[in-house]
């Protein structure tokens, strides 16, 4: 078998394409209805799509990773990612892309499935380290992606940030079939179709409700009716898993103290993070003229930016160390106060750009901690045969929590905005809702991890494993 720092490297190779993939339209999507030809609500289409699969996907991969081996399934993930960058890269307009970009959002699912890979083959010592590191590169991957992004955007077309991502997929591609070994732990039965599509039709309910609010009109019909709608099929889902002798996700499992307050903080981090997301680039790039605004080109509002991904990269050794030593719990306790004392430092100092650099970086510190930390703790909560499933959930989980932070901030900035040259802008009374709203996502964080037991789930390691 290769040596464990070269399969470590690989699978944090595949983290990096994940998250670079998120970043890829960040340059261009204001521009999107002028390039497709399209209204900005048809074009709006192009993130949420990727968001939908993105949700659906991880949970679902994550059982299959379990039953038919984590790595075939990261190889279909990545095969999948690439068909769908290529498509996007040969289209013109605007119903390719979203196609094209569907398929793109199944990447997302290689990340939790790369660490439950983690625990079948690592030494028990080295795996906190390398679930640091692979949970590093969401942050490390948007970092780097978005500065890249916007060189291509500038100097060249914009089709070839899908040759890029269709580069980098195939060279993830080639080296996890070369360098992870097959996957030896699997878990026996026959896979829930019935229990997939409950979950798929559900979860896109509530996430469109969520992500196309904004447009639809919180009160119209179609936001009430897919997300209530969505609402009750989960609710019916839930139902039917808790009758079924192998189901998609064990409930059960979900359902102990130590995941599902793992889960619950996820949310709540989420959100924390994705807060900063939406509002440092804007205040970054709105003009000088605005009143509130810095007047940055993209390029160097990337670059401020950049930093917390780079800090949560030079973190993960010490939370690998730190987990080992006192437990994965107060790696999220730390992350969750460095989100909430980023915050408290944004509302308090927000008049330069080296405010904004801090603070990002404050929350790099934050989300370097809590994202380390949360893979770890389901880990020790939940069955190894169960690690698949169970990571995918609590990717879905973070997720839902920047779907809601996107949706919520979005419409806090489009409420509280001014006309300034024929468009509307954020006022300063818009960024200091945002800032104080992810604060509390981040306090709610901090509440919950402080209630989070930590005993360990029987191991039942597979003999043929390292030990």
């Amino acid at each position: 078998m290769p040596r464990q720092g070269v399969i470590v490297a690989v699978l944090a190779f595949t983290g990096l394409v994940s998250s670079f993939m998120f970043t890829l339209m960040v340059p261009i999507q204001s521009k999107l209805p002028e390039l497709l030809n399209a209204s900005r609500d048809d074009t709006a289409w192009v993130v949420t799509s990727t968001l939908l699969a993105a949700a659906v996907i991880t949970p679902i991969s994550g059982r299959l990773g379990d039953m038919y081996g984590k790595r075939r399934i990261v190889l279909v993930l990545l095969g999948v990612m690439i068909a769908g960058s290529v498509i996007a890269a040969f289209s013109p307009g605007i119903v390719g892309i979203i196609v094209g970009r569907t398929l793109q959002g199944a990447i997302v699912g290689v990340v939790p499935l790369g660490i439950s890979i983690l625990r079948d083959v690592l030494h028990e010592n080295r795996v906190d380290s390398a679930i640091a590191l692979i949970s590093a590169t969401l942050g490390v991957g948007g970092a780097l992606g978005l500065p890249i992004s916007a060189v291509i955007t500038e100097q060249s077309d914009w089709h070839l940030l899908f040759w890029v991502a269709a580069a980098l997929g195939a060279i993830g591609f080639v080296l996890v079939l070369w360098i992870v070994p097959v996957s030896v732990l699997r878990t026996a039965g026959r896979f829930d179709f019935v229990g997939a599509a409950g979950l798929a039709v559900g979860l896109i309910g509530v996430l469109l409700a969520i992500s196309r609010g904004n447009e639809w009109g919180w009160g119209s019909p179609a936001t009430l009716g897919t997300g209530l709608g969505g609402l009750v099929v989960l609710v019916a889902w839930g139902w039917f898993e808790l009758r079924i002798a192998e189901p998609l996700l064990d409930l059960r499992v979900a359902a102990r103290p130590a995941v599902l307050l793992t889960n619950i903080a996820s949310v709540a981090m989420g959100f924390a993070l994705f807060s900063s997301n939406v509002s440092y680039p804007q205040i970054l790039e709105l003009p000088v003229a605005t009143g509130v605004g810095f007047g940055l080109s993209l390029l160097a509002a990337s670059l401020i930016v950049m930093p917390s991904g780079l800090v949560m990269m030079v973190l993960s050794p010490v939370a690998g160390r730190m987990a080992r030593r006192t437990g994965p719990k107060l790696l999220l306790v730390l992350g969750a106060l460095s989100l909430v004392v980023a915050y408290g430092f944004t509302l308090l100092f927000s008049s330069e750009v080296w405010h904004i650099l801090v603070a990002n970086i404050i929350i790099g510190v934050g989300i370097g901690f809590g994202y380390a930390s949360m893979p770890m703790l389901i880990m020790r909560s939940v069955p190894q045969s169960e690690t698949g499933a169970s990571n995918g959930l609590n990717a879905l989980f973070r997720s839902l929590g920047t779907s809601v932070a996107a949706a919520v901030i979005g419409a806090v900035l489009a409420t509280y905005s001014v006309e300034f040259e024929s468009t509307q802008v954020p006022t300063g009374t818009a960024f200091t809702l945002s800032f104080v709203l992810g604060g509390i996502a981040a306090v709610i964080a901090l509440v919950v991890a402080l209630f989070i037991p930590t005993k360990r789930a029987p191991e039942e390691r597979h003999p043929s494993l390292p030990n």
